[in-house]
């Protein structure tokens, strides 16, 4: 079974006072994808089978423009990338990068709480979700002061660290195509209470 571990990964480039660069958690899931989808199946779902795919906290783009390329490579994986983040920043960013790694409008992007922000038409869709969450308690200094930079999206998980993850969670399964296989992939910290 030929995987697809030869591919380079995507080119990324960005503010990263502004934006979360990828960092071990990010490459453990490229190097897990790179790894469990080939040109049939994508962690033993066909790949004909799967219509969309969402990177929820997209950031830089590095996963959504991996799948990108995997799509441009693979005759029979045709599924929509949609890619998400809270900040506009990200989202800017994750265009840039993009075009960087030669793609141009392929990828849906979504400016978006989690899903507050999904048309409707995406309800019920996906068959891949994505999503590197914050997972870091939120500091003290930010809960008192309410002095939240945007970057700090991208770490603040909540109180506890899991709130963002529940959230996440909970509204997931009114995106998720029920009615075939489909999967949920998500980092989570030991770290946490």
């Amino acid at each position: 079974m030929i995987t697809f571990t030869f591919i380079p990964n995507p080119l990324i480039e960005c503010d990263s006072e502004n934006v979360y660069y990828p960092s071990d958690d990010s490459y453990l899931l490229l190097d897990y994808f790179k790894t469990s989808l080939n040109k049939n199946l994508f962690d033993g779902i066909d790949v004909n089978e799967i219509e969309y795919i969402l990177d929820m906290g997209t950031g830089t783009g590095i996963l959504a423009i991996f799948f990108q390329y995997i799509k441009s490579k693979t005759k029979n994986f045709n599924p929509k990338i949609v890619a998400s983040d809270i900040l506009n920043g990200a989202i800017s960013c994750a265009k840039s990068n993009e075009i960087l790694n030669s793609f141009h409008d392929e990828i849906i992007f979504l400016q978006s709480d989690l899903f507050k922000a999904f048309p409707d038409y995406l309800k019920s869709s996906f068959n891949i979700i994505i999503f590197n969450p914050p997972y870091l308690p939120s500091s003290t200094l930010i809960n008192k002061n309410k002095n939240k930079m945007p970057i700090d999206h991208s770490w603040d998980g909540g109180v506890k660290g899991f709130e963002i993850l529940v959230e996440f969670i909970r509204e997931a399964k009114i995106f998720l195509n029920l009615k075939k296989a489909h999967y949920i992939y998500f980092i989570s910290s030991s770290r946490t209470n």
